[in-house]
């Protein structure tokens, strides 16, 4: 199936922040990578923030999938240790695009709504300072920083490294035996 001009703009737009940085998305930047006319592109997003609204959305709906196929269940029908454990495993499988950073760094209420809206739904942050909901915590950041190292340094874990790492970081998701 062929995709829509809308998705094909959405892919452009994220070429050109992942090859030229997010200042150099523009509308016509995008247009022309998407091989649409500025016009057409407008079309579907009148603004350069409707566009970087919408490519959040974009690759945060990729995230949803694949939090959603790791949890294997609604999400209604999860515990927040559950949902961390997806967050963990698939946060940590991942390495982050420089469009990613570049859209998460993003200072727009807009934008960071959209990424906010999805924490807030799969990885609660927690209102008490139970000791498994801060391991829950510590697991949702350290999972985020591993994401964030493989994307912004040149630092490589050999495979060892980095299982023995996401072990533990997925041990801290667990309640110790004999606990609620």
């Amino acid at each position: 199936m062929r995709p829509s001009a809308r998705t094909r703009i959405l892919e452009a737009a994220v070429r050109v922040t992942e090859r030229d940085g997010i200042t150099a998305l523009t509308l016509q930047s995008a247009a022309e990578e998407a091989g649409v006319t500025k016009p057409g592109l407008m079309y579907h997003f009148p603004t350069r923030q409707a566009l970087v609204v919408a490519i959040q959305e974009y690759l945060t709906a990729r995230w949803e999938a694949l939090l959603a196929d790791r949890l294997g269940k609604p999400l209604d029908e999860a515990t927040d240790q559950e949902k961390v454990a997806a967050y963990v495993l698939v946060g940590t499988r991942l390495t982050a695009s420089r469009a990613e950073l570049a859209f998460m760094v993003e200072h727009d209420p807009k934008v960071e709504a959209v990424w906010n809206n999805l924490l807030d739904r799969r990885v609660p942050t927690p209102d008490t300072a139970d000791p498994h909901d801060i391991d829950l915590l510590l697991a949702r950041m350290a999972a985020d920083g591993l994401w964030m190292l493989q994307g912004t340094t040149h630092t490589r874990l050999t495979p060892a490294v980095r299982e023995a790492l996401v072990a533990r970081i997925i041990a801290l998701t667990q309640r110790p035996e004999g606990t609620g």
